[in-house]
């Protein structure tokens, strides 16, 4: 059973939204933290958004989405989301969702975390 499975990504034009959806079946899934990371071609992957565990009270942004982008998540369902407005051509990017190691330090380092989805292609166009 694949650990983490994205989904809601597409074409979209710029000034859109999207919501992706990580539906998860990892074990403790409530104690765990989330966290979305993006790549594009030929760039390194990069930290998006991370929710913290249980509740998901904290929330953390990389700088290029804050006010644009929001994370949730749901333990009921074994899901986390990701919410994204105001959409722009430099957001199009694979899209990962990923679970961090418990009791890991620094969200938005991709090595802090075990598990990661195939991940769902956005493309913005302009």
């Amino acid at each position: 059973q694949v650990p983490l499975v994205e989904s809601g990504g597409g074409l979209v034009q710029a000034g859109g939204s999207l919501q992706l959806s990580c539906a998860a079946s990892i074990r403790g899934f409530s104690n765990r933290a989330m966290g979305w990371f993006r790549q594009a071609p030929g760039k390194e992957r990069e930290f998006v958004a991370a929710i913290s565990s249980p509740s998901g009270s904290s929330t953390y942004y990389a700088d290029s989405v804050k006010g644009r982008f929001s994370i949730s998540r749901a333990n009921a369902k074994n899901s986390v989301y990701l919410q994204m407005n105001s959409l722009k051509p430099e957001d199009t990017a694979v899209y990962y969702c990923a679970a961090r190691i418990p009791g890991a330090s620094a969200y938005e380092n991709p090595i802090r975390y075990d598990y990661w989805g195939q991940g769902t292609q956005v493309t913005v166009s302009s």
